[in-house]
């Protein structure tokens, strides 16, 4: 029966070409003439008007987007395609649904399909049966090819056999076997990162550090299917990758990431590449090469990134950042388990508060969990630090001694290399320069203009190293030596150095506390538990400070003295008399009359009036010694000799002494003989009577 009618031919004929990946357009080139061939079967068949959709070659189809696919529905639902062409239902559709719904469209305008086999009109029954069959046989066909390569290639990778790819630093010395690579300086480099990152325990900083310092990291690029290690300034993915890579640890590991399938405007849209935790790892060997770190190491590597990542809301401690703040990160509540956050106060930013927010999230602001001052809290854990770590103090400065020497060590051995390979480099331009015929001109001045690149690289690599050798080598003296041993046996005093910055301090600290965890028992005391590495713990409490203590409080004996003071004389005396008796102000000042009235308004403590004295009675050294007509310093023996009554609230400060004392018949009679008693009579003293000269 010949399906095909006038009206079909009156149409145009269209031939869908599809290849399902890149690697069979290169390799599949037979498949793709076949199936370019159908053009000349439409013709054979009648058609004039052909049309051939191949926007989806290199894609698959067992579900994704297909640009044209989705054009051949169109065309087909337009009413102007006869035929379809292709070479087999699978070229068409590699699941149910695009496959049912082609037919559907087609049977709905009347379009035939045409494959190798023959040629079908969906309208009819027969024909409609056959070509689902072929649908759902090429459906099954997918997934059981899916299914048997996968399988093979988890029972290779369970192995430790399967390499899709080797990271650089290793090479392939067998299709199922890596081992490092035989270039020193691509070892030295990578073994440079992990060194760095062990001391500066953050993956920014060690990218910063090699931008400074000017080192380059190797990097695998391939040149037609050849593998060529080239090197270039580091950036901070790639600093990230070789610290997160399982394989420079000596372990084999097979699906560390994984995918996601959901349905977006009624498609199947596949997410791939995410990331798995360790343990969903679908295989994970370790031993199975040389590494560059041990196993431990890269778990702790893996835990120093995860929290210094502040994504992760409290979960993590975050990475160590500028401020004065030495516990941020450190500090975890008690009461809820939250990681509490650091908080920055005063008209500088010196003031330090720790606050646990999680109450505040939840109940709106006014609502903190706790909140307490940083001063004596950090101050309780340093002192606790030092009094652990003091039998370590001699070993931590002999290690502080050799880092300093090491790291210029470690700039001078990379340039070193790089100088090795370039050197290398430059000699091998020079031969393939001399090879050359010199009447082939343009092939001669590309070989010269790269010989001469090449002793342009040599050169730069020979002055940094000249400039590095002219520095300083950074290795201790004797007398720095002695000056830093000392140190070591007194760590309060190196902790307290001027030279130790806060991430200094911040560093030492992570690396021994895993974390503190902060209740606050009452209003008046905070209780911290010290989790240290390796399960011990300590404890300790601090006095929590009260509204209005802080460390620019001015002494209580301060705000006595002149709250007293200021019932006797005015702000300018009273400033003399607390310079005099060594009084300074909360910041160290010196007193004037100024700062003593603010000092006063702060406090709430009246200014003194005139007569506010002689009101209560009182009178001073002065006016009482002009009363009794006696001099200042016979009143004064009167009050050390206790015969007249008088207070004095510090040395430096005035006698206060009531006026009705002064009437008392001892202090009368104490001062009656003074006045009769004849002079001292001294042999050795002369005569100033001049009249007898």
């Amino acid at each position: 029966m010949n399906k095909i009618s006038a009206e079909h031919l009156n149409r145009s004929a269209v031939v869908y070409i599809r290849q399902s990946t890149v690697v069979q357009l290169k390799l599949n080139t037979e498949s793709r003439r076949r199936q370019y061939g159908l053009q000349e079967r439409a013709r054979a068949l009648g058609w004039s008007e052909v049309i051939v959709i191949d926007e989806d070659l290199g894609r698959s189809g067992s579900g994704i987007v297909r640009p044209g696919f989705e054009r051949l529905l169109a065309t087909v639902c337009r009413g102007g395609v006869g035929v379809v062409l292709s070479i087999e239902a699978s070229r068409l559709a590699r699941n149910g649904r695009d496959w049912h719904t082609l037919l559907e469209f087609c049977g709905l305008v009347g379009t035939l399909i045409v494959d190798e086999d023959g040629v079908y009109d969906p309208r009819l029954p027969n024909d409609r049966l056959l070509l689902g069959m072929k649908g759902t046989m090429s459906e099954l066909e997918l997934s059981l090819l899916r299914q048997r390569s996968h399988e093979a290639v988890k029972l290779k990778a369970s192995r430790g056999e399967l390499f899709t790819s080797v990271p650089v630093g290793y090479v392939r010395t067998e299709p199922d076997r890596i081992e490092k690579d035989p270039d020193e300086r691509v070892r030295a480099a990578l073994d440079l990162v992990f060194r760095k990152f062990m001391e500066l325990q953050s993956v920014r900083q060690v990218h910063l550090w090699l931008r400074e310092e000017r080192v380059d990291l190797p990097f695998v690029d391939y040149v037609d299917s050849v593998r060529v290690v080239r090197w270039r300034p580091p950036v901070y993915s790639t600093v990230l990758r070789v610290l997160r890579n399982p394989t420079y640890a000596g372990a084999y590991v097979y699906g560390q990431r994984g995918s996601a399938t959901r349905i977006e405007a009624g498609r199947k849209k596949v997410r791939r590449g995410i990331a798995r935790p360790m343990h969903e790892w679908e295989v994970l060997l370790k031993g199975q090469h040389e590494g560059y770190i041990c196993w431990a190491t890269f778990e702790q590597h893996q835990r120093i990134i995860m929290h210094n990542n502040t994504s992760r809301g409290g979960a993590v401690r975050g990475a160590i950042r500028r401020g004065e703040a030495l516990l941020a990160g450190l500090l975890r509540c008690a009461h809820c388990g939250r990681r509490l956050q650091v908080r920055y106060g005063g008209v500088d930013g010196s003031v330090i508060r720790y606050d646990c927010r999680s109450a505040l999230f939840r109940d709106g602001p006014g609502n903190e969990c706790i909140s307490f001052g940083a001063l004596r809290v950090e101050t309780a854990v340093v002192e606790e630090l030092l009094r652990v770590l003091a039998p370590d103090g001699l070993r931590a400065a002999l290690e502080a001694a050799e880092t300093l020497a090491s790291e210029r060590d470690d700039r001078r051995h990379q340039l070193a290399l790089a100088l090795a390979q370039a050197q290398f480099e430059a000699a091998r331009a020079k031969r393939q320069y001399d090879a050359v015929d010199p009447e082939n001109r343009l092939v001669a001045a590309e070989l010269e203009r790269r010989w001469n690149e090449r002793l342009a690289d040599h050169r730069g690599i020979q002055e940094r190293i000249g400039v590095l050798d002219r520095e300083p080598d950074g290795r201790l003296s004797a007398a720095e030596r002695n000056r830093l041993m000392p140190l070591g046996h007194d760590l309060a005093q190196a902790w307290g150095h001027p030279a130790a910055r806060p991430e200094t301090r911040k560093r030492i600290l992570r690396s021994v506390l895993v974390e503190v965890v902060v209740r606050v028992l009452d209003t008046d005391r905070i209780e911290l538990t010290l989790h240290w590495r390796g399960g011990d713990h300590t404890r300790t409490a601090v006095i929590r400070s009260k509204t209005g203590q802080h460390r620019w409080s001015t002494p209580a004996d301060v705000k006595t003295l002149i709250e007293v003071l200021a019932r006797q004389t005015i702000d300018r005396k009273i400033a003399a008399i607390l310079n005099r008796a060594g009084k300074r102000t909360a910041r160290g000042h010196t007193w004037s009359e100024n700062r003593v009235r603010v000092f006063r308004n702060d406090h709430n403590i009246p200014t003194y009036r005139q007569g506010e004295r002689a009101e209560r009675g009182e009178v001073t050294v002065r006016e009482a010694a002009a009363i009794l007509a006696v001099h200042n310093m016979t009143l004064l023996r009167l009050i050390r000799r206790g015969v007249l009554p008088a207070r004095q609230l510090a040395p430096g400060t005035p006698w206060v002494i009531q006026r009705a004392d002064l009437d008392a018949q001892t202090v009368r009679h104490a001062i009656t003989p003074q006045r009769a008693r004849p002079e001292t009579v001294n042999a050795d003293q002369g005569s100033l009577d001049l009249s007898t000269t």
